[in-house]
């Protein structure tokens, strides 16, 4: 089936691995309602937020299954660390691909896209009765080509290592924190203008080094205008803000809307 995005979920990971643009929501609440309203919208992937997000294994596991009820979306987990068994455990809930943070080596990419494949190319434990068999298969070579491993670089190390990390076999794409990196080339917190320079620099270089590797490059933007940008600057995948953010913006907005009228009526 497909979406309102002309695509369904099975499409995703072709797609990245074309370096067709895509964008996508980020979901930081365990609030599979919402996700599953959100899904509907016509975003080319969900990202969940297993590392910073208020989700635990249980709640990855419901926001794949709220994803999924739309056939239009695909669903992605952001996992806590390069830690194999958390990307196991992501891929067994069904995530069409898991979002690796914090690798800041072409070693620790390497460990991510063997945690992503099954024997001989990866570590993977063939997972038997659970979600991600019900939804992607059992076979182990179809299993790898249906689901995609996604490294972030958002370290100074991860820099320096940039085009061995893009090299790696197997690897789908890496995707830029740009939070941290900011952090990483000097920033005093994210958005400190005196570090801009130094960050439109350094993406820069990471998506022409995705390109050059003839992999997928992806960025967490704040706004649908800010993803526009990126995309059109090289970027070939760019998540939008997240759940939680708008649920505060969209509060406040309201907020400031009814003290404003109080206040012109008076």
């Amino acid at each position: 089936m497909t979406g309102r995005n002309g695509h369904g979920p099975d499409s995703f990971v072709p797609r990245l691995r074309r370096r067709e643009q895509l964008v996508g929501y980020w979901i930081a609440l365990d609030n599979p309602v919402g996700t599953e309203r959100i899904a509907g919208l016509g975003y080319d992937y969900i990202g969940v937020d297993g590392q910073h997000g208020v989700l635990h294994q249980p709640g990855w596991q419901s926001a794949m299954l709220a994803v999924d009820a739309r056939h239009s979306a695909a669903g992605v987990i952001r996992v806590p660390s390069v830690d194999p068994v958390a990307i196991g455990q992501a891929l067994d809930c069904g995530a069409r691909g898991v979002i690796v943070p914090m690798v800041e080596s072409a070693a620790e990419a390497m460990t991510a896209v063997r945690a992503c494949r099954h024997w001989p190319y990866g570590t993977r434990s063939l997972g038997g009765p659970v979600r991600g068999e019900v939804r992607l298969g059992s076979v182990p070579a179809e299993l790898d080509e249906r689901v995609a491993c996604i490294v972030m670089i958002e370290t100074a190390a991860a820099l320096r290592d940039l085009k061995e990390i893009c090299a790696v076999p197997g690897l789908d794409a890496v995707y830029v924190g740009p939070a941290d990196l900011s952090v990483a080339l000097g920033a005093r917190y994210f958005g400190d203008p005196d570090a801009a320079p130094a960050l439109e620099e350094a993406l820069a270089e990471i998506a022409e080094a995705a390109r050059g590797a003839g992999i997928a490059a992806g960025i967490h933007c704040l706004t649908g205008a800010d993803a526009a940008v990126r995309l059109a600057s090289g970027f070939t995948f760019a998540t939008v803000s997240s759940d939680i953010t708008h649920l505060q913006q969209a509060a406040a907005a309201h907020l400031d809307d009814v003290w404003g009228k109080a206040a012109a009526a008076a």
